[in-house]
């Protein structure tokens, strides 16, 4: 209630400063009064989610009238006496604030478009950077292999001779064949798939953050990864165990290695943009590649989740090659179509 009122109630005529403050207020509020009004009907209809009732033109007026709304407030604490007027204001001021610069979805509705189309659509957007980091893991990959196939000292540089154990060039085609059939004394495979998913996860991690180094620390670091799985593969294969070792490191590796090439293309893209704005300024193109890159590696995390759950459990319940190899192609498939479909024909995308 405003000053003047009061005392009015208690028989006493008001001070003439404090009428003429009143007379301010009351004219303030007058003015104003009929934005503040519209102002509050959006909010409203907006809380209560009834956009079909809201017009176009109140939609693209509502920054303006909160602004203003803003503005009275700041104006209304300096001057006016009315304690209710001012508390309409700081709520309206408020609200009105959640929607102009609130968040607009809730965790359930923000991984629900996620999953359906974000991840999707933000990987084909980094279509060229998947190419060029494909194109370095393979030949990371085959660098790896010629190197120990031309001298095997180089398998001792690239891999952990405490790990490596048995998996050693020239090394029993039966133990190599023990180590990759599941059992428990299988010469500690286990432990070295867990070394490979933790150096995988921490390899797709900085192939990420090195991208800002215009994406050339990314291409080393991702065909650096990709020799040690070449010299692996040259062990076995020198054995004739090609395809039982391609099946095991399948079951968890094609969801893995998918990962790391997302993760490193996403590394490439940032350092693209920076190195190559275009008409943008170099900040406002490497805010607009971050955002895309760091939806992308939301969902390269869900994929080293999903790749240590079959890890830890599928790889160790399925022992013959043929189910592995199923399971792993059958984890490829399912990749290659999510990212290829999900949310096609969305927001105006073919």
């Amino acid at each position: 209630m405003a000053l003047p009122a009061l005392f009015r109630r208690s028989g006493i005529a008001p001070p003439a400063d404090v009428e003429a403050a009143s007379l301010r207020s009351d004219r303030f509020r007058l003015e104003r009064e009929t934005e503040w009004r519209r102002l509050e009907a959006i909010v409203t209809a907006l809380e209560k989610n009834r956009l079909r009732r809201i017009s176009d033109e109140d939609l693209l007026d509502l920054p303006v009238l909160y602004r203003k709304a803003a503005s009275s407030l700041a104006v209304a604490r300096e001057t006016t006496l009315d304690a209710a007027l001012l508390a309409y204001l700081e709520s309206l001021v408020r609200r009105a604030w959640f929607q102009v610069y609130g968040p607009r979805t809730g965790l359930t509705r923000w991984l629900r478009h996620f999953l359906a189309s974000g991840w999707s659509r933000a990987v084909r957007a980094v279509m060229p950077e998947i190419g060029v980091a494909l194109a370095v893991m393979l030949a990371g990959a085959c660098v790896g292999w010629l190197l120990v196939s031309a001298d095997v000292e180089w398998f001792y540089a690239l891999i952990p001779p405490e790990l490596a154990g048995e998996r050693q060039p020239g090394a029993d085609p039966a133990a190599l064949r023990q180590s990759l059939s599941g059992a428990e004394d299988a010469g500690g495979l286990s432990m070295f798939a867990a070394y490979l998913f933790s150096n995988n996860a921490g390899v797709a991690i900085l192939a990420f953050a090195l991208g800002f180094a215009f994406g050339i620390p990314t291409l080393l670091l991702l065909a650096h990864n990709m020799a040690l799985l070449g010299a692996l593969l040259f062990v076995f294969a020198e054995a004739g165990l090609t395809g039982e070792f391609a099946a095991w490191l399948s079951v968890h590796g094609t969801t893995e290695i998918t990962a790391i090439l997302l993760a490193g293309a996403a590394g490439l893209h940032i350092g693209r943009s920076m190195a190559f704005p275009g008409n943008r300024t170099v900040l406002a193109a490497t805010a607009q590649a971050g955002r895309r890159a760091a939806v992308i590696m939301a969902g390269v995390v869900l994929m080293m989740v999903v790749a240590g759950l079959l890890e830890a459990y599928a790889r160790q319940l399925v022992t013959s090659a043929a189910p592995r190899a199923a399971i792993g192609g059958g984890m490829a498939l399912f990749w290659l179509a999510y990212f290829g479909l999900g949310g096609r024909g969305k927001s105006g995308e073919p």
